[in-house]
C-alpha cells in the first residue's frame, strides 16, 4: 500500500498522526508529511483507519 497526502486538502488536524504516527508527523508548518514509502503490512489496517477518520479527506489510499 502506498499512501500520500492531499497537500490542497490538509488543514493540519494531525488525526491521522494521532492514528497512526509511524507513517504520518506534522511538520513544522503544521502540515501532515508521510514518512514512509511502502506502509507496512502491519500498520495497513491503521492508515485505512487514519484515512477514513481524515475531516478533510486529504489521506489518500493506493493500493496497487
Amino acid at each position: 500500500m502506498i499512501v500520500s497526502i492531499d497537500a490542497d486538502r490538509c488543514a493540519g488536524h494531525g488525526a491521522c498522526v494521532a492514528t497512526c504516527p509511524e507513517v504520518f508527523t506534522l511538520t513544522s508548518d503544521g502540515y501532515v508529511e508521510v514518512t514512509v514509502d511502502r506502509v507496512p503490512d502491519e500498520l495497513v489496517e491503521l492508515v485505512k483507519r487514519a484515512a477514513a477518520e481524515c475531516p478533510e479527506r486529504a489521506v489518500l489510499v493506493d493500493t496497487p
